[in-house]
């Protein structure tokens, strides 16, 4: 047996960093910052706003297309918006008042302490800042001047919040302490006790008939302050933390964060029910804004992502795709086009001219794939049908190959367009169809040996079909497989106990590599049906392998922003360059001059392959 090399290895101090490499870029990175997201709104008109915690400002269409971009100042570490997104206010040991649509600094206010929590009276002429000293200092915007001084709290204010009629303050401390204030006479009108842990956020409903606090103790209260001191209900479907939490303009929904990136959409926060748990972020939720009618909601963190809603059946309309990995496919010709799922739908470019062409946007992108003659593309769906093109039939509406389950988890074609390979990540199911027809071909049950099917791929004879994933409940005592199968036998010929989000034979035909759970790249021998590299070097998780299409070189990528190339005969790292965007994504042109990215922020970069070697 060939033994396995585990070769590790540092990146290099290259002399051409990734964006030196970029010829053309492929979309715009819709609702993607450079920074963790610190506050998100909604203006009246629709449009949003957002700041990065650098102090970045951010105006998005409705489509996130960006605006306006504006530096404002990375000295201060909190931001809120007002309600009408016209002001924002920052601080630190200062306290600063910026016109929004001007991006324009009006006031700098100097405080007696550090800064700890902000809030905006509803018609944005106070501003509350919370001090590190437990104090809340209301302070006039037009005139400048401190018009109130609560002693709220026996330690540092963690959250404020105005009523909506802007008559009561109430204000969250380290002490685990929420209390009511009257904001005209200051007056204490209620001290609600029942939190065991931090209280980070606090929401009025716009009737002020109920106060939401949100807290790092699993939970989200709901009280009824000057009815009673003990919370009416307790919102428990959370993680460890609830971070966030907001009501909707006509008081109907609730929206709150927790720890496990989750977003809860409560369509009655009294009673406790929950209309939809909305999952896709893969950072900490630290914003969320209702825009004015209550039917979008939109969210943002530390993934560095806008996401927006529908609050009516809980879907993303904008933002990354949550359900499926950025593919993309090179469809040859003599006018070759670039697909990609980057994001709710598919994108498709000429490359000749980067403008967007047909079949764009013609519904949900999970998948791509398209064949080597160019004729065919395959978009594999949200739901459970893959739609396949016929390219040569401009306007022809696609064909739909139905499978039994949602989603369509990958799709590969056969050298050629003999056969499209679907799989069924839901049931653990691999359909092959021909192109022509109309019914499948033949159908593996349990492709992977039981594990989830992350990806497929097929060996360049057309007679192999390699089918990998992931085993999370280890059933098998291993973190996955890779099972090969013979399509003339129907036999599985070979099972590789590595699990893997990513697949690809070499051109000749002799090794498999695999995307590993753990960060490294699986060389496989056919013949000998061992591994005979383990290659090192990957931060965090690998999504993407390719081969050169000559098999010289192979190519990873992944969250660590770094697309790394090595040489496959002796498994040594040739280069290593750092993009500013997670690589999601690979694939050649069939010439192999130039290599194409599918990105995290939902762009695709083209880069020539040979400056990519470049030392």
């Amino acid at each position: 047996m060939t033994p396995t090399r585990t070769l590790a290895v540092e990146i290099a101090d290259e002399s051409l960093p990734g964006h030196a490499l970029i010829a053309q870029t492929f979309g715009e990175p819709r609702f993607h910052t450079e920074g963790d997201i610190a506050a998100v709104a909604f203006a009246d008109n629709g449009t949003i706003w957002s700041v990065d915690e650098v102090g970045l400002l951010l105006h998005w269409s409705a489509e996130g297309h960006a605006l306006k971009r504006s530096f404002l100042s990375d000295l201060e570490t909190l931001w809120c918006f007002s309600a009408d997104a016209d002001l924002l206010a920052s601080g630190n040991d200062d306290l600063l008042i910026w016109n929004t649509a001007e991006s324009q600094l009006l006031y700098r206010i100097p405080q007696p302490g550090w800064v700890s929590a902000l809030a905006f009276s509803p018609d944005g002429r106070t501003v509350a800042c919370g001090h590190d000293d437990g104090y809340v200092r209301l302070w006039d915007i037009g005139s400048q001047r401190q018009i109130g001084e609560l002693p709220a709290h026996a330690d540092a204010v963690s959250a404020i919040q105005f009523s909506a009629a802007g008559d009561r303050i109430a204000t969250a401390g380290e002490d685990r302490v929420v209390q009511v204030w009257n904001a005209n006479s200051h007056k204490l009108l209620a001290t609600l006790k029942s939190h065991t842990d931090r209280i980070p956020a606090l929401a009025w409903s716009p009737d002020g008939s109920l106060l939401v606090s949100a807290g790092w103790d699993t939970s989200a209260r709901v009280w009824r302050p000057g009815v009673s001191a003990e919370p009416s209900m307790l919102l428990n479907s959370h993680a460890d933390q609830v971070l966030c939490v907001v009501f909707s303009g006509d008081g109907k929904l609730l929206a709150t964060a927790d720890s496990e990136n989750d977003v809860y959409l409560w369509s009655n926060a009294a009673s406790g029910k929950v209309r939809h748990a909305l999952r896709g972020h893969v950072g900490e939720v630290r914003s969320l804004s209702f825009n004015k009618t209550g039917s979008i909601l939109a969210s943002a963190g530390a993934d560095r992502v806008v996401h927006l809603w529908d609050t009516r059946d809980g879907k993303l309309l904008a933002g990354p795709n949550p359900t499926g990995k950025h593919g993309l496919a090179v469809i040859p010709g003599a006018n070759p086009l670039l697909a990609s799922t980057g994001g709710p739908t598919l994108r498709v470019w000429a490359l000749a001219t980067g403008d967007e062409v047909a079949p764009s946007h013609d519904g949900p992108a999970f998948s791509v794939a398209a064949s080597d003659t160019g004729r065919w593309l395959a978009v594999g769906g949200t739901d459970h049908c893959t739609r396949l093109y016929d390219l040569t039939q401009p306007g022809q509406a696609p064909k739909i190959l139905e499978a039994t389950k949602s989603p369509v988890g990958a799709l590969a074609f056969a050298p050629g367009g003999q056969f499209l390979v679907q799989t069924s990540p839901a049931d653990g199911l691999v359909w092959i169809w021909k192109p022509e027809g109309t019914e499948a071909e033949l159908i593996l049950i349990e492709a992977a040996d039981g594990c989830t099917l992350e990806t497929v791929a097929v060996h360049p004879d057309g007679n192999l079909v390699a089918v990998g994933g992931a085993d999370y409940l280890s059933t098998g005592e291993r973190d996955g497989a890779v099972c090969v199968w013979d399509l003339a036998t129907k036999l599985k010929v070979a099972t590789f106990d590595t699990g893997v989000f990513a697949l690809a034979f070499d051109p000749q035909g002799r090794f498999l590599v695999g995307a590993g759970l753990t960060d490294h790249v699986h060389v496989w021998d056919l013949a000998s049906e061992t591994e005979v590299f383990t290659l090192e070097g990957h931060q965090e998780r690998i999504n993407a392998v390719a081969f050169s299409p000559d098999g010289n070189y192979l190519l990873s990528g992944g969250d660590d922003q770094t697309i790394r190339v090595w040489d496959l005969l002796s498994g040594r790292l040739l280069v290593a360059r750092e993009f500013d965007t997670p690589i999601q994504g690979l694939a050649f042109s069939p010439d192999g001059a130039t290599l194409f990215t599918a990105n995290g922020n939902t762009t695709c970069y083209r880069v020539e392959f040979k400056k990519l070697l470049e030392d």
